[in-house]
């Protein structure tokens, strides 16, 4: 099985280019740097470090991420790991890798007053109370499956 999950903030905005033809296809490409904590880096413990890794994303996906993705975007991404090799100018064999995304999905709301940028569009969610936590409002408590009586 070939499947990757990453989290982590785009680099850059996403590079978009068109297929040629008449059915045109979106391809967009970006890097995204995923932290990697702990461990024994460089000999510091718990020192924090960050992968770039290649990301690209064609069709619908590609729209999305020209549309929607801009550098600092907090991301998760899910896909499949894809490796290929050239032959550059100077006659040289170059390997690449790259996560071809499958799903991309934001990883914090546009209010959380990062540098994520603004995604566009509204949402009819009840606004957070703080900590990614959403207001009930009153009255309701007792009609929760999950709260407690008070007394």
């Amino acid at each position: 099985m070939n499947k990757v999950v990453l989290m982590g903030r785009l680099t850059r905005d996403p590079e978009v280019r068109y297929s040629q033809g008449e059915n045109s296809l979106a391809i967009a490409r970006y890097t995204l740097a995923v932290d990697r904590r702990g461990g024994r880096s460089n000999g510091q413990d718990g020192e924090q470090t960050a992968d770039f890794i290649n990301i690209v994303a064609f069709g619908k996906s590609g729209e999305f991420a020209e549309k929607y993705l801009h550098k600092g975007t907090k991301l998760v991404v899910s896909g499949r790991i894809q490796t290929g090799s050239y032959t550059n100018k100077d006659g040289v064999k170059v390997y690449t890798t790259e996560v071809v995304a499958e799903d991309q999905e934001f990883a914090e709301s546009k209010n959380s007053g990062s540098n994520g940028g603004d995604f566009g569009g509204s949402s009819d969610r009840p606004q957070s109370a703080g900590g990614d936590f959403m207001n009930i409002p009153e009255g309701i408590e007792e009609d929760l499956p999950f709260s407690q009586p008070t007394r």
